[in-house]
């Protein structure tokens, strides 16, 4: 019989507001400005199937490879891996200050019970269950929409109040690089050069020394920038040299670049770190999806004065195994890829940087692609699924992050697209990513740059990539774009269930396969794929936030036998969880 058990442990938080000039509240080691304490004593409920949950999550082993690394790369390393984890410090005050706390004080416990909890803490990087709609697992606090990067009890609508009386605090206030604060009666924005500096002056510390190890002069001066970047806030020149590296044999993603955290306005970024060591022979396939994506651009289901012109540009990407991660790329959903940056003026100077993580792709597809496939789909298109159809449409993904509009024209004239669309940004984004990727996937085979033979394997890997992540249910920005994809799909007669499908047999004690099987029908798929794009597309150029959030209000809701069917292969693993060779440190 399951019991809720509790474990000790307070919540004691000190959060202080550091203002220039002023003198700052001491928390553990006196050291950081905002963040966690050791607390001592009291009783907290935790939720009696913790268990359950953490047998969601596959333990991967991602091994730092040093064969082939000379003595100085190594060590090149080890100073990327230190200047990561000081990003990690930092997410966690913005992403949940509480769960710091919870777990530095739980970590040394020797308590089975407590060691998970510490896991799973880690797992969501909050006390919030990203699985689980954000609910929380520990304790009984709603999440807050605001995380760590506002006070706790701001509305959209008091910030919206305020600076309409205050305009010239906007800029301050909606700032992706401020933490707002209050300060009597007024709203403040701290930038993070201020707020985080006790960890920024560090990490800039150990990117200067990896600089000083490499032998890539180019990668060096982006270090060295980069590490400026830390202490101004201005990401801008630095983020030029990074997409304007020329396949680099080590590179690394260090900047707050997401705005997932951010359920208020959607424009606060988080910091996350990815330190990288190219996959030559992986690289070396990217060639057909590089040459043809200004032409895919002008493609588009979408107006003329929407489709910024592409040419000219470079279209880096990047095939990279990855031995250790930090921040937002660390915790919650284990991206496989990356497009980056955000900023607009970035991309529309030098396009964007298309990462892939070989490691944790390998990972997703062996432990969560292909079973959930395999015990959800129709067996004749389950076996059509594949690793390298899934790579190919994840590539596709990610180029079109950049592609589309690069602004939304609206009433109030031109607006960056996640200024106009608010928290809806992040859900609607990847779903234009999945669905544009798609339309690219079947302009390559109408233009014989793929092969007509392999249209079926895309399908089905992008289908099966979809009822892998509905299983993170609507509060994680995949799992509601890819259940709204799910359901306009079935609308459209592209899936339906088969319910003349036979059952398998039962892997695991408890599971059992469904008897229906999920089918897709290839021939309707292209019409359904354009016309979605169209839709997400003119959302995105017009920046009608009203549109979106009606959209998936739409098409966002899990139906029944969609939710039964995913009770039933409750043993397959929902994610992985990496386990690098570095150790875990939290503080």
């Amino acid at each position: 019989m399951n019991r809720i058990f509790l474990v000790t442990i307070v919540l004691v938080l000190i959060i202080s507001t550091p203002v220039a000039g002023s003198a700052q509240r001491k928390v553990r080691k006196q050291k950081y400005p905002i963040g966690g304490s050791y607390p001592d004593g009291s009783k907290l409920k935790v939720v009696p199937d913790l268990t359950k949950r953490l047998s969601k999550f596959k333990a991967v082993q991602m091994p730092f490879d040093q064969k082939g690394l000379s003595a100085k790369e190594v060590r090149m390393v080890g100073k990327l891996v230190e200047a990561s984890r000081y990003l990690e410090y930092i997410f966690w005050r913005q992403n949940d200050p509480e769960a710091l706390t919870m777990y530095q004080q739980l970590t040394g416990s020797r308590n089975p019970r407590d060691r998970q909890l510490l896991r799973y803490l880690f797992i969501n990087g909050s006390r919030f269950d990203f699985t689980d709609d954000n609910k929380p697992f520990v304790g009984t606090d709603t999440m807050s929409p605001g995380r760590g990067l506002y006070p706790h009890d701001l509305t959209k609508t008091e910030i919206e109040k305020y600076v309409q009386a205050h305009p010239e605090k906007k800029d301050e206030l909606y700032s992706r690089y401020t933490v707002v604060r209050r300060h009597g009666n007024d709203l403040e924005g701290l930038p993070y050069k201020i707020a985080y500096r006790s960890f920024l002056d560090p990490a800039a510390k150990a990117l200067r020394e990896a600089a000083s190890l490499s032998d890539d002069r180019a990668f060096a001066e982006f270090l060295r920038k980069r590490a400026d970047a830390l202490l101004t806030d201005d990401y801008f020149p630095s983020d030029l040299l990074w997409v304007g590296l020329n396949n680099p044999k080590f590179d690394v993603s260090f900047a707050p670049y997401l705005v997932y955290l951010d359920g208020l306005l959607g424009v606060k970024t988080s910091y996350g770190a990815a330190v990288m060591i190219r996959n030559e022979a992986e690289s070396k396939k990217l060639a057909v999806f590089q040459k043809f994506v200004p032409d895919i651009q002008e493609a588009l289901p979408l107006a003329a004065q929407d489709k910024p012109d592409t040419r000219g540009q470079a279209f880096p990407m990047e095939v990279m195994d990855t031995p250790y991660r930090a921040g937002d790329l660390l915790h919650g959903y284990q991206a496989v890829a990356a497009n980056l940056p955000l900023d607009p003026r970035v991309r529309e100077e030098k396009g964007s940087k298309k990462i892939f993580f070989k490691n944790f792709m390998d990972a997703r597809v062996r432990y969560v692609i292909v079973p959930v496939a395999r015990r959800l789909m129709r067996p004749d298109q389950a076996a059509q699924v594949s690793a390298s159809g899934y790579l190919s449409i994840v590539m596709m993904h990610e180029i079109s992050h950049g592609l589309g509009p690069l602004s939304a024209r609206t009433p109030n004239g031109k607006e960056q697209i996640t200024e106009a669309l608010g928290p809806i940004f992040s859900p609607l984004e990847e779903a234009k990513a999945d669905v544009v990727g798609m339309f690219g996937t079947k302009w390559l085979v109408d233009h014989h740059e793929l092969p007509a033979s392999r249209l079926p394997e895309f399908y089905a890997s992008y289908v099966a990539g979809i009822l892998r992540s509905v299983r993170f249910g609507v509060a994680e920005a995949h799992g509601r774009a890819e259940m709204m994809e799910f359901n306009y799909l079935v609308e459209q007669g592209v899936i339906r269930r088969d319910t003349g499908a036979k059952p398998v047999h039962t892997i695991g004690k408890h599971a059992k396969t469904p008897s229906a099987r999920y089918v897709v029908d290839y021939a309707k798929m292209p019409d359904a794929i354009t016309s979605l794009s169209k839709e997400l597309l003119e959302i995105e150029a017009t920046g009608d936030r009203s549109r979106a959030e009606n959209w998936f209000a739409k098409y966002d809701k899990m139906p029944p036998e969609l939710k039964s069917a995913l009770d039933g292969i409750g043993d397959v693993p929902v994610d992985i969880y990496p386990v690098f060779t570095f150790p875990d440190i939290v503080e």
